[in-house]
């Protein structure tokens, strides 16, 4: 049996697993991720964040409701007129209207810490929505090459399965041996051992696939992962637009306005009331206005301690932004590095490393044929050079996922 036409069957079976027919639906690599885009429910969450802070921001600086207020003032309680809303001249019904007025500063504040929670809530949605893209991406390509996986050892069955209808005759002719056939048959169950681990793998990467695209991650993968050039000068320049560093600036601007707030109260507030008062019929009814203000005399025990406490607040978000930034930095150092080594590796294994695996079974098998080679010695070339294909497979899977991961650190804006 030629080794390079049963090889080739792996491309067969691959075919077989993940080709849709074209009359079903399939899934896209591009298309998972638009999906996740869409329905995820963490979006969707934060999407109602973000509507409550735009809902929340009119109110911010408008000014507070005005106060009714009814009354009676001077109404007797003893003598001939007690209880007497109009027998005693000094008796008034009275109807009033309070407004308070916060200062200029505070209501300015108010308005603008309303603006940048609104800017942190859209900050967070966009590296919300680039990490259930990254998610979506990285679990199409989990299913993907869990199925080429897959391919590869149902193809070396395949593979093993011939090798068992040729024994029988071979052991017959006298060039095997009959152990050759319990050998063969061990082999095959420590495939199928692997076979299931290989379905295990798969059902478990749909499982992560339908957490954001629902239902259609059970439909067939169309295409193949597209291949991303990653230039790592770009990556490092776009560093400090990191997506999950975006919303610290808004976070810092919110943190200012609320000091800002704090600091106006130092100014005082103000207020005014208006009020008509009623008297008997025989006496002319009265109109009443006042103003009243604040007297903020304790500030350096009540306004500035506040007013430093939001200060300090503004120094803990710059110091965690900058902590967080180093993190990323250091995070896409050791992804480039670990790119670079695995494209070596995969170069070298499919240059040198695939080759010179195909030419051991090749040579094992014809030796076995001829009657000068053994058994184990075949199973073993065989064994080898299917683990390297799969080798291969974990590299590129390995290198593609970087690939998506330092492709989508900054949201689209």
């Amino acid at each position: 049996m030629d080794i390079y036409v049963l090889r080739s069957r792996s491309w067969l079976a691959f075919a077989a697993v993940c080709w849709p027919a074209l009359s079903h639906a399939a899934l896209g690599f591009d298309e998972a991720a638009r999906l996740a885009r869409e329905q995820a429910p963490s979006l969707l969450a934060q999407r109602n964040a973000l509507a409550g802070a735009q809902a929340a921001q009119p109110a911010a600086a408008t000014l507070p409701d005005p106060r009714l207020t009814l009354g009676v003032d001077n109404l007797p309680v003893s003598g001939p007129d007690r209880f007497s809303l109009t027998r005693d001249f000094m008796t008034m019904k009275r109807v009033g209207l309070m407004q308070e007025v916060p200062n200029r500063a505070k209501r300015d504040a108010r308005a603008g810490g309303a603006q940048a929670r609104i800017d942190r809530e859209q900050a967070l949605l966009q590296a919300a929505g680039l990490t259930v893209q990254r998610e979506a991406k990285l679990a199409w390509l989990a299913v993907y090459y869990a199925q080429r996986r897959l391919a590869e050892l149902d193809a070396l069955d395949a593979e093993n399965r011939v090798l068992l209808d040729t024994i029988g005759p071979r052991i017959a002719a006298g060039k095997a041996m009959p152990a050759d056939r319990a050998m063969a048959q061990q082999e095959k169950l420590a495939l199928a051992d692997r076979r299931d681990e290989a379905n295990r793998d798969v059902a478990k990467a749909r499982a992560s696939l339908r957490r954001w695209v629902g239902d259609r991650a059970d439909e067939p993968l169309a295409g193949e992962p597209p291949q991303v050039t990653v230039e790592a000068g770009s990556v490092r320049a776009g560093l400090h637009s990191h997506a999950e560093l975006a919303p610290y600036e808004a976070m810092r601007a919110v943190a200012l306005a609320e000091a800002s707030e704090a600091t106006a109260d130092s100014r005082g507030d103000w207020s005014w009331e208006l009020a008509y008062s009623r008297r008997g019929a025989q006496y002319g009814d009265m109109v009443s206005f006042q103003v009243s203000l604040d007297l903020p005399w304790q500030t350096e025990r009540r306004q500035q301690p506040q007013a430093l406490a939001k200060l300090k607040e503004v120094e803990r978000i710059d110091a965690e932004r900058q902590d967080m930034a180093r993190k990323h930095q250091e995070e896409v150092e050791g992804q480039l590095a670990e790119l670079q080594a695995l494209d070596a590796q995969r170069a070298r294994l499919q240059a040198s490393g695939r080759p010179l695996a195909a030419e051991r079974v090749a040579l094992a098998m014809a030796s076995y044929q001829a009657g000068r080679g053994d058994l184990p010695a075949v199973l073993a070339a065989r064994r080898e050079a299917v683990d390297l294909g799969l080798r291969l497979l974990d590299l590129d899977l390995q290198r593609a996922s970087l690939r998506v991961r330092l492709t989508t650190l900054i949201a689209e804006q």
